[in-house]
């Protein structure tokens, strides 16, 4: 039997939405019926507009795709326009402020408390500036991810981004591709990094070389979440980069008819390639979705691919870079990836007038300013927005990724940006980073949802519940020695239900035993893979510390963490387009 969700798909899904939203936008919130909100949500989400969680009601997280992290020229200026007019809730962060823009690990943008009503508006700006919300979340084709500066980089075999531009204007907004079984992720990588992350992707173009022409292999059915990671399987594969939009109709096409609709917990792509394989995959696609002889995989890259493989690399895109055509590109380290507005603002300043106005978002959460000449370098690199947003970041900042948390999200089990940001301040001051590291990835997702993609981290933090001293307490399960690179490799899960306060001494005491029992060079990811499971669990110990966490109470529970009064029935929500609540109006 289908589920609810393709019930209420088959009732309206896709384009037709909008006409609904503006009219519900029109109305005001409590026009939406009762026992049809779910419904309503559920579509919401293909205009990118996630509702929050409880008591929070009537607010709404937006997320505008930015395809390959391209913000051209003014688009970034509009999103801090916007996130300053429309996305400002009754009580600020402590960390962050009011206002703020959330940069993705799918380069993409979030901006909350969003209302209904000014919807209608906030796409008016959005669209006037070639910038869209359209597919951001959904059943259908996602923001499509890559090398955040391709066509810009020293290190790229092909210029991904042409073809990132041509998959996004033709599978964005075409109803023929517009319901699908669930999220479709994709993927192109054209250098020789695999910043692309094309591992954990539902479907990924990797550049190969075959009959002396650079095009790409095909990887179908990555990806991590419900703790059912994968990785994209070679599915024997090569494509011309005039080709690739083509594979990509055919795979979409495929997954459109064989997804299992009945359940949607097994409606991802990877769990069909799980149970047909790579050899039925392709044969499948060959027959009966393309009409051109597929050619077999070319020669790969993978053996140069450097980006999170656990040592140096250049991949994360961090510091000063110099282009093919000898301007320069400098990457920004963006705590767990949120920037106030006003910071976003003076970087589209700085990017105006050092560069030529464009900045992209790379999967890290981080912003790159592209297009500086050489002798505007130093005046650029002395800005004072980089003393908090550095090109040379201390590497537990330059490794911190978090989630949304229970900030905002539903899903989430614990509070994440706040605390990701203590924990990488406290292990600034108090850890000594082990002789030749430089990139140490912390990554904190509040559920198994895994949007930080914790799997291919250093070390993987995931949201859990425990009890402490007879009381609940948010808690996170540990992982060790995650990553990409040539030889990808999930996260060994060590460490369940660890209070949350005793995780910084528990990464402390874990470098500690790093830093003495490393075999000359070895990185940590090769010290973490060289120990069995059970060794794994012996080589440290959760420890309170000095470090404070006020977030160890059920956040989840509360109806914004950081109110001074947190407790559900405090709640303003839900409220009317002007930020008042409801009940007040009757």
């Amino acid at each position: 039997m289908p589920t609810d969700v393709e019930r209420w798909k088959d009732e309206v899904y896709g384009n037709e939405i909008r006409e609904h939203l503006f009219r519900f936008a029109e109305e005001g919130w409590d026009a939406i019926p009762d026992d049809e909100a779910d419904a309503w949500f559920e579509r919401f989400k293909w205009w990118g507009l996630y509702h929050q969680r409880k008591g929070q009601e009537s607010y709404f997280m937006m997320r505008i795709g930015t395809p390959n992290g391209v913000l051209e020229p003014g688009q970034l200026r509009t999103v801090a326009e916007i996130a300053d007019e429309y996305a400002r809730g009754p009580v600020d962060n402590p960390e962050f402020g009011a206002a703020y823009c959330d940069w993705t690990t799918r380069q993409s943008i979030q901006l909350h408390w969003i209302k209904l009503e000014d919807v209608p508006e906030i796409f008016e700006k959005l669209e006037a500036n070639d910038l869209s919300t359209q597919q951001a979340c959904g059943d259908s084709w996602r923001n499509i991810v890559g090398c955040p500066v391709a066509g810009k980089d020293t290190h790229e075999h092909i210029d991904a981004w042409p073809v990132a531009e041509e998959l996004h204007e033709t599978f964005k907004g075409d109803d023929e591709y517009a319901n699908l079984p669930r999220k479709w992720k994709v993927s192109v990588t054209g250098c020789d990094q695999g910043c692309g992350q094309g591992d954990i992707n539902d479907l990924a173009f990797e550049p190969a070389e075959k009959h002396g022409e650079l095009g790409f292999n095909v990887r179908i059915g990555g990806g991590l979440s419900r703790k059912e990671p994968r990785l994209a399987r070679d599915v024997d594969i090569w494509v011309p980069e005039e080709k690739a939009t083509d594979i990509a109709a055919a795979t979409t096409e495929l997954f459109n008819d064989h997804g299992d609709r009945e359940d949607r917990y097994n409606a991802r792509i990877k769990f069909l390639v799980d149970e047909w394989g790579a050899e039925k995959m392709r044969r499948v696609l060959q027959e009966d979705y393309t009409d051109w002889d597929l050619e077999t995989a070319g020669e790969d890259l993978r053996d140069q691919y450097t980006y999170n493989a656990g040592g140096h690399e250049h991949g994360d895109h961090v510091g000063v870079h110099e282009q093919p055509d000898g301007n320069y590109y400098v990457g920004l380290n963006v705590l767990v990836g949120r920037m106030g507005v006003e910071a976003t603002s003076e970087l589209a300043d700085l990017a105006e007038e050092y560069g030529s106005g464009e900045v992209r978002l790379t999967q890290r959460q981080n912003v790159i300013v592209t297009d500086i000449p050489e002798e505007d370098l130093d005046d650029f690199l002395a800005a004072d927005l980089l003393d908090d947003y550095s090109p040379d970041p201390h590497p537990f900042m330059r490794g911190s990724i978090a989630c949304t948390g229970t900030e905002f999200c539903s899903l989430s089990i614990v509070e994440t940006k706040n605390r990701q940001v203590r924990y990488a301040r406290w292990l600034k001051e108090n850890v000594d980073v082990p002789a030749g590291v430089t990139d140490f990835h912390i990554h904190l997702s509040g559920c198994t949802a895994s949007c930080a993609q914790p799997q291919i981290a250093d070390v993987s933090l995931r949201g859990m519940k425990t009890r402490k001293d007879g009381e609940p307490v948010e808690a996170l399960d540990i992982g060790l020695g995650g990553g990409l690179g040539e030889n990808p490799h999930f996260a060994e899960w060590v460490e369940m239900r660890v209070p949350a306060d005793e995780v910084p001494g528990y990464i402390q005491n874990l470098l500690d035993t790093y830093e003495a029992e490393r075999e000359d060079e070895e990185t940590f990811r090769e010290f973490i893979q060289r120990h069995e499971e059970d060794a794994l669990q012996e080589l440290a110990d959760p420890e309170e510390t000095d470090y404070d966490d006020p977030y160890m109470h059920n956040t989840k529970m509360t109806w914004y963490p950081y109110a001074e009064d947190d407790d559900m029935g405090s709640s303003p929500a839900p409220t009317n387009g002007d930020g008042e609540p409801i009940s007040a109006d009757d």
